[in-house]
């Protein structure tokens, strides 16, 4: 059995490949070649551009990839979405699609598209947009660079964004959001109907989940007499709830939980004032719920 997976080329190709491997997979790209290597022999990977992977899955080329949600509607491709695997870029957040013109321009709605001119990539969204707001506007794909269009090209845009500092930089503000998107993991009716094939598509899914999961988070241990417990357990934010062993000295228990990354140093002093020994943090890789 080989599962034949697409890894999405561009911008989301660094952020996937460290999610791989904090998943617990090491694939390895050459620079020269579309076909990286994944330690894992039933699995062979292809680079594929997030624009075209619903195309070529919903055309059994490959079994399954991760792709945006965006690009799945672009195509109107039929194809089974596993699971939502919500990173980005430059964040573990979702993107939006947004209407967006100059500081200066007089829109001020979608309705203020009225006969004029909007460049994007997401051509067929864009054109739906406008036709349940009952506008009748030019759209135009864009082959890049969309952000420097208006005026002169475009009067406004439909760009992806994550903090919308690219827009600001450009001198450009947003009207409003078109869409909001994420990566989904997608597979082919085929692949999914495949029992062996479905099997290692929802190991895979359960360990890329348990790296999103764990990002911004880390591991807690520490010492606590019992008589001190509560004010400890008192301070700590548990994932659930915390894990207590008892420790060789019967007076004292061991304390493990997980929390977020940017409490930690809020924390620590606190556990600390509340008697708290030998604190330890550690990072996570995977969190499997």
């Amino acid at each position: 059995m080989k599962l034949k997976l697409g890894i999405p080329k561009g911008s989301l190709q660094e952020a996937s490949l460290q999610l791989f491997r904090k998943a617990g997979y090491e694939i390895t790209v050459n620079p020269r070649s579309y076909f990286p290597h994944i330690d894992d022999e039933e699995i062979e990977c292809m680079l594929i551009r997030a624009q075209e992977m619903a195309r070529y899955i919903e055309d059994e080329i490959l079994d399954c990839g991760l792709t945006g949600k965006d690009w799945i509607l672009e195509s109107g491709a039929d194809l089974v979405e596993v699971a939502d695997l919500i990173y980005s870029k430059q964040t573990m957040n979702k993107v939006r699609w947004v209407l967006a013109a100059p500081e200066k321009s007089p829109i001020q709605s979608v309705q203020d598209l009225e006969g004029k001119t909007v460049a994007t990539e997401l051509v067929k969204v864009t054109e739906q947009y406008l036709a349940r707001n009952g506008v009748r506007a030019k759209v135009e794909f864009s082959w890049g660079a969309t952000e420097v269009k208006p005026p002169v090209l475009a009067d406004a845009i439909v760009e992806v964004t994550e903090t919308g500092s690219s827009l600001r930089a450009n001198g450009l503000r947003i009207v409003e959001t078109v869409l909001e998107s994420n990566t989904k993991f997608v597979a082919s009716h085929a692949a999914w109907n495949d029992s062996a094939k479905r099997r290692k598509m929802e190991t895979l899914v359960m360990l890329l989940q348990g790296a999103i999961e764990a990002s911004g988070k880390v591991g807690l241990m520490l010492n606590v007499k019992r008589q001190d417990l509560n004010q400890v357990l008192a301070v700590l934010p548990a994932l659930k709830r915390p894990t207590i062993s008892d420790l060789s000295e019967s007076d004292w228990v061991a304390v493990n939980t997980v929390i977020d990354e940017k409490t930690v140093r809020e924390i620590i002093p606190r556990l600390k004032a509340a008697k708290a020994q030998g604190i330890v943090e550690y990072p996570l890789n995977k969190i499997v719920m």
